[in-house]
């Protein structure tokens, strides 16, 4: 229990999962103080992921972690049979309905990878699991390993950490960014790409903001690549907070700190508000690039090559494009009303249906009042 206490307590430094736009999509703590993460599924519902490590010893140096090899940290493993365990008595108590698992590199990373892995093996044949697992692939793990992730598991991930050879090398000095990261995922694509069986596995990586000295551009250039080329369903995004307390932890000094680290990223952004203002930022490009019809081209930037802080990604296109609006409500096409700030997918697809029978009146036809109304009289009309 000590040990499920610790690791799943440092499984909250993963952020993937944790962060959305709507109330359902965040993280929250569990009657007894352990993380559960909501995930959404393919049908739009909703389940609860029981998220830990299996070990929160590592051997990589990875800058950003607070695990990382030569830092204090308490260190403690489980057995995948103790996992197991702990998971399914979670799940007979009804407060979870699915699996996140991930770990530490102990030993080489299939070694990692084989307990990981093992979790989800005796869930699945020893006790008739069917439910979500989501298993993290370990940086370097063999082709091997990732496919009978792929057979177990509902949804797999492995982090990018940073758009590029170069940014990646300020991170860490043991891993590889082409051999441990780059191909494996690639490998991952091809398997949801040719194999029929592995078509419904849900791909994912994340981006840690802020840990080099990368700028928005070159994240959304990658996460462009990662959804067209790879097809990955997810991009996630995990703030780096250079020894700032989280939010979501009142009081809490985090234990990633580091003076060089600090010195990069001091630069770019200085407050706690702008650190998780700039990672909330790059969610709504993301967004736009997903639900909006948007392209690359379509996310503007500042001189720095960052998003502003000031505004949302979508406001920001629709005040260097005046010419385009206002939008007529009752004769615009879905992308053209999905430019329309204060419009989103829900509202939009809401006039379609309602055009087919009526004309729109206004933005109270849509159940939308206030400052968001307001703000859609400004680039819309209702004629």
């Amino acid at each position: 229990a000590e040990k499920l206490e610790a690791l799943s307590g440092d499984s909250r430094y993963d952020l993937a999962c944790a962060c959305g736009s709507a109330k359902d999509e965040h993280r929250k703590r569990g009657p007894d103080g352990r993380w559960l993460y909501p995930v959404a599924l393919g049908n739009g519902k909703y389940t609860v992921l029981f998220k830990t490590l299996l070990s929160n010893a590592c051997s990589n140096d990875c800058k950003y972690c607070p695990l990382r090899a030569g830092t204090g940290s308490r260190r403690c493993s489980l057995e995948p049979g103790e996992t197991a365990d702990a998971f399914l008595d979670y799940l007979r108590r009804g407060k979870v309905s699915g699996l996140f698992l991930s770990s530490g590199v102990t030993g080489t990373p299939d070694n990692a990878m084989d307990r990981i892995n093992a979790v989800a093996r005796l869930l699945r044949h020893k006790h008739g699991f069917r439910g979500y697992i989501h298993l993290k692939v370990i940086p370097g793990a063999s082709e091997a390993a990732i496919e009978e992730a792929f057979k177990l598991a509902g949804a797999v991930s492995l982090n990018i950490e940073a758009p590029g050879r170069n940014r990646f090398e300020r991170l860490s000095s043991k891993k590889d960014y082409e051999r441990d990261i780059i191909r494996p995922m690639e490998y991952m694509a091809g398997l949801a790409a040719k194999n029929e069986r592995f078509a419904k596995v849900k791909c994912t990586t994340q981006f840690i903001v802020g840990a080099s000295d990368e700028t928005d551009s070159e994240i959304v250039r990658y996460m462009t690549g990662i959804y067209d080329r790879l097809k990955f369903k997810r991009v996630y995004f995990s703030a780096y907070q250079k020894g700032l307390g989280s939010p979501e932890i009142p009081g809490e000094q985090t234990r990633h700190t580091d003076a060089e680290l600090q010195a990069v990223t001091g630069t770019l952004f200085e407050t706690p508000d702008q650190v998780f203002m700039r990672e909330h930022r790059l969610y709504q490009a993301d967004f736009l690039l997903r639900k909006y019809g948007f392209k690359e081209s379509d996310i503007l930037f500042n001189a720095a090559g960052n998003l502003g802080l000031d505004r949302d990604p979508k406001q920001a296109w629709a005040d260097a494009h005046p010419e385009f609006y206002p939008v007529k409500v009752n004769r615009a096409g879905r992308d053209e009303l999905l430019k329309v700030p204060g419009l989103g997918p829900l509202a939009v697809s809401l006039i379609l249906k309602l055009r087919r029978e009526s004309r729109v009146a206004g933005a109270e036809a849509l159940r939308i009042k206030g400052v968001r109304a307001e703000k859609i009289k400004r680039y819309a009309v209702f004629e």
